[in-house]
């Protein structure tokens, strides 16, 4: 089934998509978040299918560059959950296409620290997953 997408959803995705990296980066501020954004970019950008063309368009991503882990995290888990449901509504299977290539992505950011993930990283995982189930 093809998708049809608007400017203001290939939007949606994008900054559902580095966001949830965007969140998980800031989680490990402690650590090395720039690792982090960039092994979990990295896999986003290895994306297929609609999805992966979103993700690779060349487009700025507004409001991204929040002052607070807080108000990043006030824009960027509505945006998961609403790139979920608008995916659902038009092809399920891309919708789990989505869902498993930011999974992908947050996975790749956590591998690339140095040991394992302390509790912050942990917990902004759970809600970025939860963002992503609620729709």
């Amino acid at each position: 089934m093809a998708i049809s997408l608007s400017d203001q959803d290939k939007n949606t995705l994008r900054t559902a998509a580095y966001g949830a990296v965007s969140l998980i980066a800031a989680a490990d501020a402690a650590g090395s978040p720039h690792k982090v954004a960039t092994h979990g970019s990295i896999a986003l950008a290895s994306a297929t299918g609609p999805i992966g063309h979103v993700l690779a368009e060349r487009s700025k991503i507004e409001n991204l560059d929040g002052k607070s882990v807080a108000g990043l995290a006030d824009r960027v888990l509505p945006a998961l959950t609403a790139a979920m449901d608008l995916l659902r509504k038009q092809d399920p299977a891309e919708a789990e296409n989505f869902r498993g290539t930011v999974g992908i992505a947050l996975d790749a950011g956590v591998r690339a620290r140095k040991g394992e993930a302390g509790p912050v990283l942990t917990e902004m995982r759970r809600k970025i997953t939860e963002a992503l189930a609620a729709a």
